[in-house]
């Protein structure tokens, strides 16, 4: 593929490799440069691997995963593996939401992701989000191996589905697991989300009015001060949101009464894991997407400074791109740049702009 700026990175792996996974990346340090050294895809998964994503000095390598036909399709059965090099900073994610077909009879879709990540290494999973078409079931799980030092980013979001056509949770099933396990396999992170249709109720009827449901997990030491920032800004948004007064105000209380006519349209909590507790896992339910992508501008206050880890701290991005919250006043869908001082933004047509 010529233009733009892009080229294709295929290699074609053994017979035994193209039995274990449908795609295999392997980054390496080459010449002091995160480099993608192996790239091996078959059908229906497909990498796309920019060649620029910034200025010269950028050491980020970039993959965009796809899918032929622009989605899961009922019975897909897709996996891959990924492993991050010492001291490379790799971004995973996606060209679109991750549309799952309506499944057919009993039919699950699944995709498993493996990745390792190695000393001093950070790798962003920032994916755009699952949207199920009605009655699809689909089925995802995410094991990611780390070393002390590694530093690790997962963005697991899902959308009620789509409004236009009148459907809302209108799928029968949703699992997304993640686990992150330390040398030796020692567990450090287990998660499960389940949706399921019941026969009493629907999904619907328990998730009430919220049309998004959200994950984001921020491990190691890279990631420490968007931590911190982010769990100031999660209890200072809640604490708004739900009226709750700080101590410095006097003695307001809040009564049963008044909490029970108060529907939050955002909720948002923060945990802290690890043994060292060196990692956050944000829990976001909202019932807008623009409310749960950047956990609304009071939130993002500060939390630019991931992308500090990045050199130059600018990173060109493309349509729809879910910064989970890492930029100020951005909106969900957003063309042009992020840079850490501000967000530019310049309305093109193409998904991939270049940096201004």
């Amino acid at each position: 593929m010529q233009g733009g700026g892009f080229q294709f990175q295929f290699q074609i792996a053994g017979a035994r490799d193209r039995m274990a996974s449908d795609g295999k990346v392997v980054v390496e340090k080459v010449g002091e440069k995160s480099s993608v050294t192996r790239c091996f895809s078959k059908y229906p998964l497909k990498f796309i691997i920019p060649r620029k994503v910034g200025p010269s000095k950028t050491d980020a390598v970039w993959i965009y995963s796809l899918t032929y036909g622009g989605g899961v399709v009922s019975g897909d059965s897709i996996s891959c593996e990924f492993t991050i090099g010492d001291a490379c900073t790799t971004v995973l994610t996606t060209q679109a939401s991750t549309k799952v077909y309506k499944s057919m009879g009993s039919k699950c879709s699944e995709q498993v992701l493996e990745a390792s990540i190695g000393s001093d290494a950070l790798l962003a999973v920032v994916p755009d989000p699952v949207t199920c078409f009605s009655t699809a079931r689909y089925s995802q799980k995410q094991v990611f191996r780390v070393v002390s030092d590694s530093s690790l980013v997962i963005v697991d979001w899902i959308t009620s589905g789509r409004h236009e056509s009148g459907e809302k949770w209108d799928f029968d099933l949703y699992k997304s697991t993640n686990h992150i396990f330390l040398e030796d396999n020692q567990p450090l992170f287990l998660d499960t989300m389940l949706l399921e249709r019941g026969s009493i109720t629907s999904i619907a009827e328990r998730m009430q009015d919220y049309q998004v449901i959200a994950m984001v997990v921020l491990l190691g030491p890279k990631l420490k001060q968007v931590q911190d920032q982010v769990q100031r800004d999660v209890k200072r948004i809640m604490s708004e949101q739900l009226h709750i007064p700080s101590a410095s105000l006097g003695h307001q209380v809040i009564t049963k009464s008044d909490n029970f006519l108060m529907k939050p349209s955002f909720i948002a909590s923060t945990s802290v894991f690890g043994p060292k507790g060196n990692g956050v896992v944000v829990r976001i339910a909202a019932m807008t997407t623009e409310e749960d992508v950047f956990l609304t501008d009071k939130v993002v206050s500060g939390t630019k400074a991931l992308f500090l880890t990045f050199p130059d701290y600018r990173i060109p991005v493309r349509q729809h791109f879910f910064a989970c919250c890492f930029c100020n006043r951005a909106r969900v869908t957003v063309h042009g740049l992020v840079s850490c001082n501000n967000l530019k933004i310049d309305k093109l047509d193409s998904g991939f702009n270049n940096v201004v």
